[in-house]
């Protein structure tokens, strides 16, 4: 049974693209199995995969890239594993010293890290053209050398085949598993819904501001926590705070129960590097339920909402076109029922984990051997 291991020194352990779709994966495929992570929340097992924790990082995100890492790297190598699948891009360095010692490694790009970094606004315009362009470059020196690239959308595989690795896109779609029945039609819902992390480059202050120029009485339902203090501030001060329904931070049932009352769930996220191509598990969590997606207008999303005649595309920076997208749904209920299930049906036929799965488990083979 070949031995692989998945080192994480950010992500938490039950995080769905690296545990639930990928270790669980594998696992399942036969392969033996462990996940190193960095959280102080101990060892344990499941679902055949063997989570080690090597230890809660304390301090910044300097203590983090600096102990974190050594400790991952130090529990690494006691796994000799046939196999090294790193997750985070400050385990780079681990990447090159466990090829020095010969042995074979993935990386899995989440997302474009140099383009990621060009939206940090803490680092000042200058600072993010520095540390964007040097990082850029080693990471570039560095993939090279590496088996395999996975990256989680096909702009970031094309980003790594240009620079001359080998790449291959597995996409963050739904697992089946995750799908439950459909959510029935009924025709009082009332509300369109936001569900996740409220931050200003998600483009919530648009959506908000967007609901003070409604004609319908639809309302809005938030579920989630808003990550900047600013950014929540700012839309409670908004007119459209009155149409809001802030639920907070809910779990699975009650996401269910407030996407059976919405009309359409809304990912209107505004641009940036990694959102223009990006995928977002939102949109096909929307899809999976039934219920038309209101999307940022970025040609991807385009082809996959209006592609599939599932939803309605806008500009995220425009709350003018945000309401209208609202209203129009709201009163459109039975052509916006008819969108869902064109969305639920391409989950079903194309969007969905099984798809994947099989990709990563095929590269496994190609890169260690059936």
């Amino acid at each position: 049974m070949k031995r692989v291991a998945h080192l994480t020194s950010v992500h938490p352990r039950y995080d769905v693209r690296v545990f639930w779709k990928e270790c669980r994966t594998l696992a399942a495929a036969g392969y033996a199995v462990s996940l190193i992570v960095a959280d102080g929340k101990g060892n344990e097992e499941k679902d055949k995969v063997n989570i080690i924790d090597v230890g809660a990082h304390t301090g910044g995100r300097l203590s983090r890239m600096t102990k974190s890492t050594k400790r991952v790297f130090r529990k690494a190598l006691e796994l000799d594993a046939d196999l090294y699948h790193l997750h985070d891009p400050e385990l780079l360095p681990i990447a090159m010293k466990l090829k020095a010692k010969g042995k074979r490694v993935i990386f899995d790009s989440h997302e474009d890290f140099p383009a990621d970094i060009m939206s940090k606004p803490y680092l000042g315009r200058v600072g993010r053209i520095v540390v964007s362009t040097l990082f850029a470059s080693y990471e570039k020196r560095a993939c090279r050398k590496l088996n395999h690239i996975v990256s989680a959308t096909p702009a970031i595989r094309e980003k790594f085949q240009r620079i001359g690795c080998k790449s291959l896109d597995v996409n963050n779609y739904p697992m089946l598993e995750e799908l439950e029945e459909l959510l029935p039609w009924s025709q009082d819902r009332a509300a369109v819904c936001y569900i996740g992390a409220m931050t200003a480059i998600r483009g919530v202050p648009e959506l908000v501001d967007a609901m003070s120029q409604t004609t319908t009485p639809a309302r809005l339902a938030l579920a989630g926590s808003f990550t900047e203090a600013a950014t929540g501030e700012y839309c409670k001060k908004s007119q459209g705070w009155s149409s809001v329904d802030d639920h907070g931070f809910v779990g699975r049932e009650k996401v269910r129960e407030i996407m059976s009352r919405s009309v359409a769930g809304v990912v209107t996220f505004l641009s940036a590097p990694n959102h223009v191509d990006a995928q977002p598990n939102k949109m096909f969590e929307y899809m999976s339920a039934g219920i038309p997606v209101i999307g940022s207008n970025f040609p991807l999303w385009r082809s996959i909402i209006e592609g599939n005649k599932c939803g309605v595309c806008v500009d995220p920076a425009d709350p003018m076109a945000v309401a209208a997208a609202i209203d129009y749904l709201f009163i459109h209920q039975a052509e916006a029922k008819a969108m869902g299930e064109n969305g639920r049906a391409a989950v079903l036929g194309r969007y969905n984990w099984d798809g994947e799965g099989k990709k990563l488990i095929s590269l496994y083979e190609d890169v260690l051997g059936k």
